[in-house]
C-alpha cells in the first residue's frame, strides 16, 4: 500500500488519537494545534507537530498541507473556528478536506463551505457501542452507503455443518455473505461459493441494507 501523507488540524481526543493510528500505519502525519501541551504529547509519533492558529489564513498558508493527499479538521466543538479553517483550505486547493462535526446541521455547513466529507465520531461510536449491547455476536459493523450496513457476526451453531446453499440467506433474509473467515487466523475466503459449509468459530461478513440486516442480527443472536 502506498503510503500517503495526512495533515491534522486540531487534537481533540478524536485527532489525537487518529493521528497515531495513521502514523502507526506508516503514514506521514502532520499535525496542528495551538495547544502547547497537547503538541509537546504526540511531536514524538508524527512526522511535524506544529503549534499554531490555525485560524488565521496566513499561518495557515505557510504550514505546507498542499502536499497532504487529506487534511482532517477536527476543531472540537469550535464549529465556527471549523468553519473558517475549512473555507481557508479550500481557497488553498487541498485535494480533500474532512471535518468532525457534532451536529447534522453543523455538517451540512461544512459540506457547503467545501469539506469532501463529515465525520460525526461520537455518534458513530455510540451506534457501534449500542448495536454491540443489542446483537452480542456482532465483532464490527460499519455503514459503507447511505443504506448499507457490512457486518462481522459469528457463525451461529445453528449454521455449522450447513452450505451457504441451505442456508440461502439471500432469499431469506436479502443479505449476502461476502466474506467468510476462520476467527485468530489470517486465512479468509472471499465471496465464498454456495457449497461451503460453515464451520464452528468462523466469522461471517454479511452485506445488505440496514432493515434486513438488524432482522438477521435480531434473528441470529
Amino acid at each position: 500500500m502506498a503510503l500517503r501523507t495526512f495533515g491534522i488540524i486540531g487534537l481533540s481526543s478524536f485527532g489525537h488519537y487518529l493521528a497515531l493510528e495513521l502514523a502507526r500505519a506508516g503514514h506521514d502525519v502532520v499535525v496542528v494545534d495551538n495547544n502547547e501541551e497537547k503538541v509537546e504529547a504526540i511531536k514524538d509519533f508524527v512526522a511535524k507537530a506544529v503549534i499554531a492558529d490555525a485560524s488565521d489564513r496566513k499561518t495557515l498558508a505557510e504550514l505546507g498541507l498542499k502536499q497532504c493527499d487529506a487534511v482532517i479538521v477536527s476543531l472540537g466543538t469550535s464549529i465556527d473556528v471549523s468553519i473558517l479553517v475549512t473555507l481557508y483550505l479550500k481557497e488553498m486547493g487541498i485535494r480533500h478536506i474532512m471535518v468532525k462535526a457534532i451536529t447534522p446541521d453543523q455538517g451540512k455547513i461544512v459540506e457547503l463551505i467545501g469539506a469532501n466529507e463529515v465525520v460525526y465520531p461520537e455518534r458513530d461510536m455510540a451506534l457501534r457501542v449500542a448495536n454491540k449491547l443489542r446483537f452480542p455476536n456482532v465483532i464490527e459493523q460499519m455503514t459503507v452507503g447511505e443504506n448499507l450496513q457490512l457486518v462481522e457476526i459469528m457463525v451461529p451453531d445453528s449454521f455449522v455443518g450447513k452450505t451457504l446453499s441451505q442456508l440461502d440467506l439471500r432469499k431469506q433474509y436479502h443479505v449476502q455473505v461476502v466474506l467468510l473467515r476462520s476467527s485468530g487466523t489470517e486465512k479468509t475466503t472471499l465471496l465464498p461459493t454456495g457449497d461451503r459449509a460453515l464451520q464452528k468459530g468462523e466469522i461471517l461478513v454479511v452485506l445488505g441494507e440496514t432493515k434486513p440486516i438488524e432482522r438477521f442480527q435480531r434473528e441470529w443472536q
